[in-house]
């Protein structure tokens, strides 16, 4: 399996981006899917996360209201919309893909799989 992102760039205080992640690999459609990112500092911090089917969404609270997760299952595609973006979001962001029987259909906080990470730059 393998996770590329795009999207990310450099975009002003209040302003908007969304990142796409390809997801190669069979049965894209039992995969759930998280965005992580990180700053700074030495943690990588859970963004949300979207179950295989895509009912079932989470997102921590720093981002809740303002970021948007969604993905399209014939596209191998996982998306973050993020609005409303604050100089505290700039960090790498990573998507990332686990792939989960067809009764788990919710959001996991745990990923086998991995993208090499894109830049999100949030200038105030």
């Amino acid at each position: 399996v393998q996770l590329v992102e795009s999207g990310g760039g450099l975009v002003q205080a209040g302003g908007s981006l969304r990142l796409s992640c390809a997801v190669s690999g069979r049965t894209f459609s039992r995969y759930a899917t998280g965005w992580f990112r990180q700053g700074p500092g030495p943690e990588r911090e859970f963004v949300g996360g979207i179950s295989w089917s895509g009912g079932s969404t989470y997102y921590v609270d720093a981002v809740k209201g303002r970021f948007t997760i969604s993905r399209d299952n014939t596209k191998n595609t996982v998306y973050l919309q993020m609005n409303s973006l604050k100089p505290e979001d700039t960090a790498v962001y990573f998507c990332a893909a686990e792939p989960m029987d067809y009764s788990s259909d919710y959001v996991t906080y745990e990923y086998n799989y991995w993208g090499q990470g894109t830049q999100v730059t949030v200038s105030s």
